[in-house]
């Protein structure tokens, strides 16, 4: 008899906390290695944020919390939803959790049995399937190619829809292409789910505030209020308050799913940091002034990029419209030898050797579920993004 639980052979390691590991082992051994990653923006959080933090510990804000979140929080979320998406909702109807990560892992587990589907848009978010396959769900990924954007069109979805599925998860912007779904986009998959009410969304907008090129964002729920019971709305402060690091997410829906995601949390790590929790707060609450200087540096980072890449014999790039991750196509390169000898296979086996030659760590398409590409994060100096732009078309050069 096995030790370990059998459940663990359902999931593996996360592939971008693997690059990023690597290329910290690189670091460490001496070598000038440019991670790009990690999906994480280089900019500070703003000073606010971190004096309500330092406030809340001078108040003594440091003991338990509730479960699923203070008060002012839920108010604060609740006043957000109302003012930036047209969405209402009660405190009862909102948890916190640390990351939206866990507040994903939590809705999963509370709603899935075995044999339950989950229709995932590929490329996807390399935790999606792993989190769908613990809780002894089925993963259902729907290609969306990148003629279609990487984008689900209505009649994927009509496809992949069964007796069987319980959830559809949209994250838009998206990690990794990140493509956007625009309303009429949305429309159209609002009204496929209107047919089939046994559908549930999972809606990750963690990206919301990161969009260019007068990208306006909508949420389904927003989009189709009919769909406002069977949506679980997710976002956290992580990304575009650059608060990575404190481990705040949040979800709103409907108070016994967002009841029963509590008392999951309630048996595992509780709540979440009370200090964080006050921070997020004012991060809510307050104007967001700093963002526009921050959209308009990763816009630059992102047309910068993107044709420095897009100009390598054997890459090519989409131009995303949010997020900050771009999505390279790298499968011209296949076939072709690097200076050792190796054949260049698969996106895995162009990452390895972007890493091995050109020390910039990148993650592997195959990952988010479409060979063929390489992910990279442009949330880091544009003197970083040149140097590894640079390494990658000397690396590209070298192989026959």
């Amino acid at each position: 008899m096995s030790f370990l639980a059998s459940r663990l052979g359902r999931i593996k390691p996360s592939p971008t906390i693997a690059v990023t590991t690597k290329a910290a082992e690189l670091k460490a051994a001496g070598k000038d290695v440019i991670g790009l990653g990690a999906g994480e923006p280089d900019f500070d959080t703003p000073e606010h944020i971190k004096q309500a933090a330092v406030d809340a510990i001078k108040r003594g804000e440091t003991k338990y919390t509730p479960v699923g979140g203070t008060p002012a929080l839920k108010k604060a979320i609740c006043e957000k939803l109302k003012r930036e998406n047209q969405l209402e909702y009660a405190p009862n109807q909102i948890v916190v959790g640390t990351g939206a990560k866990q507040v994903i892992f939590n809705a999963l587990l509370a709603t899935l049995d075995a044999g339950d589907e989950v229709i995932i848009p590929a490329p996807y978010w390399v935790s999606y399937p792993d989190m769908v396959a613990f809780a002894e769900g089925t993963p259902v990924t729907v290609t969306c190619p990148e003629s279609q954007g990487f984008k689900m069109a209505a009649t994927d979805l009509e496809e992949a829809i069964t007796t069987k599925t319980k959830w559809l998860i949209l994250n838009s912007p998206s990690n990794p292409t990140g493509a956007a779904y625009t309303k009429a986009e949305l429309r159209a998959i609002a009204d496929v789910l209107l047919i089939h009410p046994h559908v549930h969304v999972i809606a990750d907008d963690i990206y919301e505030h990161i969009a260019y090129d007068g990208f306006t964002f909508n949420t389904i729920a927003q989009v189709e209020p009919k769909l406002y019971a069977r949506t679980l709305t997710v976002n956290g402060v992580s990304k575009a308050f650059s608060m990575t690091g404190w481990r705040i997410g949040y979800a709103a829906g409907e108070k016994s799913l967002i009841a029963a995601i509590t008392d999951i949390q309630s048996q595992s790590t509780s709540n979440p940091c009370s200090i964080s929790q006050a921070a997020s707060v004012a991060a809510l609450s307050a104007p967001l002034d700093f963002l526009p200087g921050w959209v308009a540096a990763f816009k630059k980072r992102r047309d910068t990029t993107a044709a420095a890449l897009s100009a390598i014999p054997g890459l090519s790039c989409f131009v995303p419209q949010g997020a900050f991750y771009l999505f390279p196509n790298c499968s011209g390169l296949f076939g072709r030898k690097t200076p050792s000898g190796k054949v260049i296979k698969d996106s895995v086996g162009f990452c390895e050797y972007l890493l091995e030659e050109g020390l910039v760590a990148a993650v592997a398409g195959s990952a988010f579920g479409l060979e063929g590409y390489f992910r990279i994060s442009y949330a880091t100096s544009d003197a970083n993004l040149a140097k590894a732009t640079a390494r990658i078309k000397d690396a590209c050069a070298k192989l026959v």
